[in-house]
């Protein structure tokens, strides 16, 4: 018996018409009279551009040639998305490299606001993994480093062969959006950023982080301000010991206690938990150190709640493999940024389509789709529906191979 073929709605439009259709009409020129951008443009319009490099993520587009020789052979079916066409080789390099990132930036944060009053559950995500049970608001830190070429971009200089640019994140876990973005060199130490990343949360909400963000007067500020914080100490750590709080049941937790800092000259918290447990990695226990700020929560809380911060680490590996943040098209700083916000930009519009069409299947199978079909004239949703009620059982987001307590899960 012949398995049934799965046969989508034919539309009017194609497919990356009907993405780009979700950015409001007018958001773009609007942001580039704002940001100087428009002053930069003529006959290659800000509008031509953003759909450049939209089409350039979803394409995987490893160069300028490729971008713009698949852009050319289809300006047709280009120029019904509002108007755009197709650039030059020179016009787009030239767009990259002299229009104002910030235009890509601000478009970022206006199609999420857009995005989030359409679907208010969208930006307010669901509780997930091992902090299930918490139902206030969750944020992590972390960063990521984009290996760029030494000898053609000296402004990102790391090591003395090598070049990088840092993408520091806040990311909301529930949501799994981000919710505060700096893109930078990446000579600057972790921790000089952390006030910045950390400046929207709210009071009652927590925050994790790697101990590459520890900074003790940050960590007061965040504690002034009735903000719960759970992170790694460091090694070099001095402290002492001014409470051992009740010894857990479970045989993993070694210490449980309350601590000062021994250093009265720097600022700090004036109470730090400190947690000793046996974790598990790569199928060998050793001992973590945690702290926090909360002394109520169960020893085991804290470690759950820091165990959720490997979903940041897959967020960065899951943009890093899909999207296009290995092959950059210039080599200058603002090139670079446009390329990061616009991968940025996309994730949240393939999340948004997981989100309305109840997507069951990995991210990856979701833009391996659109990717193949992207000049077809298929009705987008029904498209999704078809391949994503297929059987299975399916996580939006992949769980990493990471740090846990056995038979906690």
């Amino acid at each position: 018996m012949k398995k049934d073929k799965i046969k989508p709605t034919r539309s009017k439009f194609n497919i990356l018409r009907q993405i780009c259709n979700f950015i409001p009409r007018h958001t773009v020129s609007k942001i580039a009279r704002t940001t100087g951008a428009e002053d930069k443009s003529r006959t290659f319009t800000p509008w031509s551009h953003v759909v450049s490099l939209l089409y350039g993520q979803l394409t995987h587009s490893i160069g300028l040639n490729d971008l713009c020789d698949s852009l050319q052979l289809h300006s047709g079916p280009l120029s019904s998305i509002r108007g755009a066409t197709a650039p030059s080789r020179n016009g787009l390099s030239s767009a990259n490299r002299e229009r104002p990132a910030e235009m890509a930036e601000q478009l970022f944060w206006a199609l999420m606001a857009h995005l989030g009053q359409q679907s208010s559950g969208f930006v307010r995500g669901k509780s997930r993994g091992a902090a299930f049970r918490f139902k206030i608001p969750i944020h992590v830190v972390d960063t990521t480093v984009l290996e760029l070429v030494a000898n053609c971009m000296d402004w990102a200089k790391h090591r003395r062969r090598k070049a990088a640019a840092k993408t520091h994140m806040r990311l909301n876990l529930q949501s799994l959006l981000p919710n505060f973005v700096i893109i930078d060199t990446a000579g600057e130490h972790d921790n000089k950023r952390a006030r910045e990343l950390c400046a929207g949360v709210k009071s009652g909400e927590i925050i994790l982080f790697d101990k590459g963000y520890v900074d003790f007067g940050h960590l007061k500020d965040l504690d002034e301000r009735g903000i719960f914080w759970v992170t790694r100490a460091k090694d070099n750590m001095a402290y002492e010991v001014v409470q051992k709080m009740p010894q857990s049941k479970d045989d993993k937790i070694l210490k449980d206690e309350v601590i000062v800092l021994s250093n009265p000259n720097k600022p700090a918290p004036e109470l730090v938990r400190r947690i000793v447990a046996l974790v598990e990695v790569d199928g060998q226990e050793r001992e973590m150190v945690f702290l926090t700020n909360n002394l109520e929560w169960s020893p085991r809380s804290v470690a759950d709640l820091y165990r959720c911060r490997w979903q940041i680490e897959v967020f960065f590996k899951q943009i890093k493999q899909t999207l296009q943040l290995a092959d950059f098209l210039g080599h200058n700083a603002n090139a670079v940024r446009w390329q990061v916000w616009m991968a940025l930009l996309v994730y949240v519009l393939l999340r948004y389509l997981s989100y309305v069409s109840k997507w069951a299947h990995s991210f990856t199978r979701l833009f391996t789709i659109l990717r193949a079909v992207l000049w077809s004239k298929i009705d987008l949703l029904n498209l999704l529906g078809c391949y994503g009620t297929a059987k299975g059982s399916f996580r939006n987001l992949a769980r990493p191979e990471q740090a846990y307590f056995p038979g906690f899960l």
